[in-house]
């Protein structure tokens, strides 16, 4: 089975990964949460369940 001759690919995947670094990267690396998340101290404990056949 005959290979894949890889230089018209090389340059292709180069330039795939350059444009996803350079442009791209940046643009996701800047998105945000609208709200920050938090920890939340105003819940009450835990409860264990109580079985009411037991």
């Amino acid at each position: 089975m005959p290979q894949l001759n890889p230089a018209p690919w090389f340059l292709t995947f180069l330039t795939a990964w350059t444009i996803l670094l350079i442009l791209l990267a940046p643009k996701l690396l800047k998105m945000h949460f609208p709200t920050e998340p938090k920890l939340d101290t105003n819940t009450k404990p835990h409860q264990p369940w109580t079985w009411p056949w037991f």
